[in-house]
């Protein structure tokens, strides 16, 4: 059954935060016969979203409409902080991630995840302009200024804009087999370790 995989799009979304994971999920998907995820983009409501540097983007689903995702992604980018205030993002993002499989955050992302109380007592990784708000926001998360991406089971942390598809490699050689990821990397002429 092929798994579902919500990315949140939002007014200055950081274009790569949101990219890069939708490009490996769905290179993955498309490598093995669209058989194995179901990849698209929600944002609260469906009317197009002006990421950062001005690209517009249309979310495939707003809020209401969506598909209840079995891997939510969370990306980053200037916006989250008006995210932070948005309460129904904030309900739909802490709802969803209670019954997804995997949550994963890109950069500053896991701002959003920490103000729905996803961090608590987890360990964190974010953008490096960010390490101070993170810690404000999840004071019970222990942040790591040093790695790429953070991985506590079901909730995974990415550093910043581009760390976005090294931790989507990850969780594909998580779920799939190393070999999906290799293969994914190959495909995007990606480095893959």
């Amino acid at each position: 059954m092929k798994k579902n995989v919500a990315i949140v799009l939002f007014d200055d979304v950081e274009v790569l935060d949101f990219a890069g994971p939708f490009e490996v999920f769905s290179v993955t998907d498309e490598l093995n016969d669209y058989q194995i995820f179901d990849v698209y983009t929600v944002a609260s409501e469906q009317r197009p979203i002006r990421a950062r540097n001005g690209l517009s983007v249309n979310p495939d689903y707003d809020f209401e409409g969506a598909p209840t995702p079995e891997v939510l992604i969370v990306p980053g980018g200037a916006g989250t902080r008006l995210l932070l205030r948005h309460s129904a993002s904030l309900n739909w993002i802490t709802i969803r991630a209670a019954s997804a499989d995997l949550v994963l955050s890109v950069c500053s992302g896991s701002l959003v995840l920490a103000a729905a109380g996803l961090l608590d007592n987890l360990e964190a990784t974010t953008h490096h302009q960010v390490f101070d708000e993170l810690i404000k926001l999840a004071p019970s998360a222990r942040v790591h200024r040093d790695r790429r991406f953070v991985d506590n089971g079901k909730v995974i942390t990415a550093a910043g804009i581009s760390a976005g598809i090294d931790m989507s490699l990850y969780v594909i050689a998580k779920l799939l087999g190393r070999g999906f990821a290799e293969a994914t990397a190959r495909y995007m002429e990606y480095p893959y370790e």
